[in-house]
């Protein structure tokens, strides 16, 4: 049988969501708790193996992540949540699981995602908020052209090539991806950014805020995003922006899978920021 989880975690703590060599992981710390739940015995044949929507980077969060994997044994749809949680470290929990058809791909059969980064600026950084929010230093009183980064942004939504915004690490087999909707969102000392798209490349959230800050702060025109899009060179873009805080928020699948929306009210992040 194919089981879908929904999950959300602190990603401080990981070198990202997928295994590596001598690495602390989501992917690895999940896969140890499938496997503790079911019973090494059980899983000598078949080894857990999760397909994951998006694999966030070191540092990221998720509130609304989907993973699948394919398994022998048979539990009942909320023992999968109540078990598989009860071996997770605090920073990872599954919020439900559904068994779905052998069709679906967490990864594959995913239309849409949805990444939110939350920024803290002002004269000092707020502690109660260390890795869990991006930071900008200001000065009194100041604050960014949100005019001018949200004109900017129109030049993004649509499909581009967006080799501007991509690391040299990416394993995308295409820098052409498909922006739908970009909100700045300002509410000092708070500044948010939600990005939807049908899918991103490695590091491309974090890259585009690079930019827009780089706008917000006076240092670029707004005129100056499109001469990066079109550029297709990433050396042109702005430094990769820190990942304290990004949040990977919403993943969205045909309706026929009829895959739970992903739990929001949770978090301590806006409603606002976090709507359907």
């Amino acid at each position: 049988m194919r089981i879908a989880l929904g999950l959300q975690y602190d990603g401080s703590p990981y070198a990202g969501w997928q295994v590596q060599l001598n690495q602390l992981t989501v992917q690895g710390e999940l896969e140890k708790a499938i496997t503790a739940f079911i019973g090494e015995e059980a899983c000598r044949a078949q080894p857990v193996h999760t397909i994951t929507a998006g694999r966030t980077d070191t540092g990221v969060h998720a509130l609304g992540q989907v993973v699948h994997f394919d398994v022998n044994v048979e539990r009942e749809v909320f023992s999968w949540v109540r078990g598989v949680n009860s071996f997770l470290p605090s920073s990872i929990v599954i919020n439900w699981a559904k068994e779905v058809p052998e069709e679906f791909s967490a990864r594959f059969s995913a239309h849409e995602r949805t990444y939110v980064y939350a920024l803290h600026a002002g004269p000092c950084r707020s502690p109660m908020m260390s890795a869990r929010a991006g930071y900008v230093m200001l000065a009194p009183n100041k604050w960014f052209d949100i005019a001018g980064m949200k004109k900017s942004a129109e030049c993004l939504i649509g499909e581009h090539d967006f080799s501007s915004f991509r690391s040299s690490e990416c394993q995308s087999k295409t820098p052409i991806k498909t922006m739908y909707s970009i909100e700045i969102i300002s509410d000092e000392p708070w500044l948010y950014f939600r990005i939807r798209g049908n899918a991103f490349l490695h590091h491309m959230v974090r890259n585009l805020v690079g930019c827009f800050l780089q706008i917000g702060q006076g240092r670029q025109r707004p005129e100056w995003m499109a001469e990066v899009l079109a550029a297709k060179d990433r050396k042109v873009a702005a430094p990769t922006f820190m990942p304290d805080g990004l949040y990977l928020t919403k993943i969205a699948y045909p309706a026929e899978f009829e895959i739970p929306a992903p739990w929001l009210k949770n978090s301590w992040l806006p409603a606002e920021i976090t709507k359907p």
